[in-house]
């Protein structure tokens, strides 16, 4: 699903949406094929669970809405058989971690970092060079996608 730029520009633009709003700083990410992978703290009163709702409802909609227009055949990919829905873009229950101390956290930044590496995908040579991730910003000091805070600055 996340293959197609326009899906990832859907997630880029949805991540830069809550920055602005101040409702979440944006530390580390990366947008793989099939999963993104995100370091975030929430800012202000705003609750994680109501910020991931919102984000994945409205990135979920938007990719949807593109499918349907592009008459793209993997809208069949998404068809559930649900009481409550008939496509689903994101899994039910994806999996969230707490963070609790700046050791984990920059375990995860490193996981997430070197995923596009993995043997598995080989999407790039250098995490640097992965256009959909945050690792060319703590390389260059240009955040491409003005969105992201060093993540120094919580630890």
């Amino acid at each position: 699903m996340l293959e197609d730029y326009a899906n990832k520009k859907i997630v880029i633009e949805s991540l830069q949406f809550l920055v602005r709003d101040k409702r979440i700083r944006l530390f580390c990410f990366v947008i793989m094929p099939n999963h993104i992978h995100l370091i975030w703290l929430m800012e202000g009163d705003h609750l994680l669970k109501n910020v991931q709702r919102d984000f994945l409802k409205f990135t979920a909609q938007k990719i949807r809405f593109r499918l349907i227009q592009t008459n793209n055949p993997l809208l069949d990919h998404l068809i559930v058989n649900s009481k409550d829905r008939k496509t689903q873009v994101w899994e039910r229950k994806g999996l969230f971690f707490p963070l609790y101390n700046c050791e984990t956290i920059f375990q995860k930044f490193n996981y997430i970092h070197a995923n596009p590496l993995q043997e598995k995908w080989k999407l790039s040579e250098t995490a640097e060079e992965y256009h959909y991730s945050s690792a060319s910003f703590y390389q260059t000091e240009r955040d491409n996608f003005q969105m992201l805070t060093h993540i120094p600055e919580v630890c």
